[in-house]
Formats: C-alpha cells, structure tokens, sequence
C-alpha cells in the first residue's frame, strides 16, 4: 500500500541526508507566465534543502526535444527526474524510458495520459482540473445571474488541445452549463483555441468582434488568453463593465487586470506549491520511499473580493 505524500514533509530528512541528489527538470516552456512562476518555486524551494541540485531545462514546446532531455538526463545519472510534459498524451515513451532505467520520474501541473497506469516510481502532481473550470463556470454564472439575465451568449479561448488542462477546463463549462446549477442559460456561440497565449487570444477575439455578434461573456482556459481578449476588446472600444471575463492561474498580470476592473473572474492555481510538491515526491522516490501516486493541490476561486490575498501568491 502506498503511502500519502506529505507535501511539505521531506525537509527535516534531507537535512540530514549524507548523500547529494541530482533532479533533472523538463519544463514544456519557460515562455509562459504560470510556467515560470512554477519554475522559480521549484528553485527557491531546492535552494532550502541540503545536498540537491536541480538541473532544470527548456524543452521549447517541442515534445521531442523533451523526450531528448528525459534521456539524456539518464545517461548522466540523475537521482529523479520532474517532467511537465508538453504534450500530455505523448508521455507513454518517457514514462517507459525512466522505467527502463529505474530511474523516478514525477509529472508536474499537467496530467500525462498514462496517469492512471504509471510504474510504483512515478506520480504526478498538479491540481484537479475538474475543479478549475468548475468554479471559474459557476462564478460566471453567478455575475450573469446578477446582472438580471436567464440567457446570456459566450465565448470559450480554450488552451492547446493537446493538453489534458485545456481539454478538461473546457469540459467543464459544459458540464456545468448540463448541470443545472448555473442558473443562466449559456448559449456558446464559438469556441478556438489560442495555444494559451496572450497575442493569438488578442487575434482571435479581434475576429469575432468583427463579426458583430452580440455576447456576455468570455470564458478563457486561462489568464494570458483572459488577457487578451481584454486587449481586444478594449481597443474596439468595448467597456469592460458590459462583459464578464474569466481567466484561470492567477497571475500577477491577471490580477492587476482585475484590479483594474477588467477581469471578474480567475482560479488560483498553487504554481510554487506544485513545484515543492513535485520536488518532495522526487526526492522521496529517489530514496526507495513509496508516494501516492496522484497528488491534488487544490484551486480557488479569486474574485475582486478577495484578489488581495492572492496578490503575492503567483
């Protein structure tokens, strides 16, 4: 039976481990806000434990360059390694390469398809995603329903579809707007992805404000393609107050975006958390210790009322 990773357990026993280790990090982008604010948890909180070195590289969004890092990462005989993968269902072929091996490996912040079938040296950690589009959804609904309206026209800017994260959040949206729990009729009136990105979200809502069709809200997968809506519709002319946005991750920008009065709505997802988190089950694992297997840091909900409690956090 395994046991419960505790995430912030490990520190006393590595102070006191007499042997170094070496974690080698894949990260799927450092261009990417949430990314980098996971990154640079994940640095600060190895720079407090004694005797570990991470090796953290950039795999450009390019799975088989990460697939590279992952094997040249064996050869030089790292203790564990961390993967957030840029595609998550191509994580079969590292999964099975650190196995070979016996090397650990954990997924971070993205859910790798084999999740459910991974070897007793692997886990992931991350948040839950059913929650993340859940609460971003309901807050939507909420703000409609006090704005007076039962109907109401929206937008979907949906992350890289190749991505467990984007595919998940969106499900969400449906999957709330079926429950009946939102209490305003959604009506989708298109649905694109923007890869996750500030500019082609900004592109994209550029379009479909040309088409003039009248809408109520915008419902982004996350806060840089919140953020570019915004861009969008700001430069169209368009008040802020007359359409609900919601991003999700919390970010520094999204959130001086909501102080603004542009964002309602965004989801705090803990980057630095996921991080400590991933390194402490890498570590654990790297000294034969066994770990359960999926790790869930919750989300919550960040609205106007409370953005202030989470302006330091991301």
């Amino acid at each position: 039976m395994k046991k419960t990773l505790m995430l912030a357990g490990f520190a006393g026993l590595l102070s006191t481990s007499a042997m170094a280790q070496t974690v080698g990090v894949s990260m799927a982008l450092f261009d990417d806000n949430f990314l980098t604010v996971l990154r640079n948890g994940l640095e600060a909180y190895a720079s407090t434990l004694d005797g570990v070195d991470v090796q953290i590289e950039d795999a450009q969004n390019d799975v088989a360059r990460q697939l590279d890092q992952i094997n040249n990462f064996i050869a030089s005989g790292v203790d564990a390694i961390i993967v957030n993968p840029v595609d998550t269902s191509a994580t079969q072929a590292m999964s099975d390469a650190a196995a070979a091996a016996g090397v650990p490996l954990v997924y971070v912040n993205r859910e790798p398809i084999n999740v459910d079938s991974l070897p007793d040296n692997q886990a992931f950690v991350a948040s839950d995603e059913r929650e993340s589009g859940t609460l971003q959804t309901l807050e939507v609904c909420r703000l409609l329903a006090e704005q007076g309206k039962t109907e109401a026209n929206i937008y979907i800017i949906m992350g890289e579809l190749s991505n467990q994260a984007a595919v998940q959040r969106t499900q969400d949206i449906f999957d709330v707007m079926e429950s009946g729990d939102c209490g305003v009729t959604l009506n989708v009136i298109d649905r694109q992805t923007s890869n996750w990105r500030r500019d082609e979200a900004q592109n994209l809502m550029t379009n479909w404000l040309s088409t003039g069709t009248p809408f109520d809200a915008v419902i982004a997968n996350n806060d840089e393609s919140a953020i570019g809506a915004i861009q969008a519709m700001k430069a169209a002319g368009i008040d802020m107050a007359d359409v609900v946005v919601a991003g999700i991750d919390a970010t520094q920008d999204a959130l001086q975006a909501m102080e603004a009065g542009d964002l309602d709505v965004t989801v705090f997802q803990d980057a630095a958390g996921q991080g400590s988190g991933a390194l402490d089950a890498a570590l654990a694992l790297a000294r034969g210790e066994a770990v359960e297997q999926k790790v869930y840091i919750p989300f919550q909900l960040v609205t106007p009322a409370n953005m202030a409690d989470f302006m330091q956090r991301n």
